[in-house]
């Protein structure tokens, strides 16, 4: 697989990442079964992934451990991307940014899994009631003492909001919190990713903050680049989601909207058919072509799609493919 440079810590990984969120969290609870994730996490390294994107709230705390098995048994072929600042409560999630708990979060993480360095750590979410600074530099702290070789930003904001801004061509841009919290930490500790929803149903970081990496050198994770399974082609309107999957109370998901959106995923099919490729591979290679900086972490639980999803990285899309993706409509519906 291509391997990318990403960030001032020159962080190589492989082009595709693998997202372990739905091995343990917010996906199909009844198909999250610990031997079928081995599986699919073995899969995707012996196809040339290595990023492996976790968080210490997933589970909680199940999905480190569970990637804790196989990176004791593989370290060496894998870059671990974990998360800390948000603390699940009862039915919600609470951000908690206090340099004390930052520090032993990342203790925890080292922990479950089961390793002495974190490649790449990320705040997940900044504390309204803790200035962001004194966040990073706690994280910043743990560079120093060995513990990560390098920090990361989740961006969060996206939702209607930034979708409005986008489509409209309001004042206020997409993003436009997220690059101010990253300027403000960029003079504390240099921020080596940024992570943010990117796709071709969602591509609001194209008008602001995947610029402001590029421009600075920092690497952007491109979260949920297959629309949380959509672009795939997979998935048909009215189908009905299990009640503690996310998308069972999404707005995109409703039968309605899932409809109105199949003339994006026929377009992606159209062009997934010229290269004897499949819709989730052309959307992933669309996210590739954003920019060298730019590594998609498709989530999944089954071997089989960590595997096509790593096919992607050898896939070239033409200029008339590129062109037709370009042509597509715009995906419908508020995205929270």
């Amino acid at each position: 697989m291509e391997r990318r440079t990403i960030g001032a810590a020159a962080l190589d990984v492989g082009a595709i990442g693998l997202g372990c969120a739905p091995m343990s969290w917010a996906y199909t609870a009844s198909e999250q079964r610990g031997d079928r994730s081995l599986r699919a996490v073995h899969a995707a390294l012996d196809a040339g992934t290595s990023l492996l994107d976790t968080a210490d709230m997933y589970g909680p705390f199940t999905n480190e451990l569970l990637l804790g098995r196989v990176v004791e048994e593989r370290r060496d072929e894998i870059f671990v991307s974990t998360k800390c600042g948000l603390l699940v409560g009862d039915r919600h999630l609470v951000a908690n940014g206090h340099p004390r708990y930052v520090k032993r979060a990342c203790d925890a993480s080292l922990r479950r899994l089961r390793t002495e360095v974190i490649d790449l750590y990320q705040l997940h979410r900044a504390d309204p009631e803790i200035p962001v600074e004194e966040t990073w530099g706690a994280m910043a702290e743990l560079v120093g003492a060995g513990k990560v070789r390098a920090l990361g930003l989740c961006a969060v904001e996206a939702g209607p909001t930034a979708s409005r801004a986008f489509r409209r061509g309001a004042r206020t841009r997409p993003y436009e919190a997220t690059v101010r919290q990253l300027e403000r930490v960029q003079q504390v500790f240099p921020v080596s990713a940024v992570q943010a929803e990117l796709s071709l149903w969602s591509p609001e970081a194209l008008e602001r903050l995947l610029p402001w990496c590029e421009a600075r050198g920092v690497g952007f994770l491109a979260a949920m680049p297959l629309g949380s399974g959509f672009l795939t082609g997979t998935l048909t309107p009215g189908q009905g989601f299990e009640p503690d999957d996310v998308r069972a109370r999404h707005p995109r998901f409703t039968a309605e909207m899932m409809a109105a959106n199949q003339p994006l995923v026929a377009g992606i099919r159209r062009v997934a058919e010229r290269h004897g490729a499949t819709p989730a591979q052309v959307a992933l290679a669309w996210v590739l072509g954003r920019g060298p900086h730019v590594v998609p972490v498709p989530g999944t639980k089954r071997a089989e799609w960590a595997v096509e999803n790593a096919g992607a990285a050898g896939l070239a899309l033409t200029a008339a493919d590129l062109a037709d993706l370009a042509a597509l409509p715009a995906a419908r519906g508020s995205w929270d």
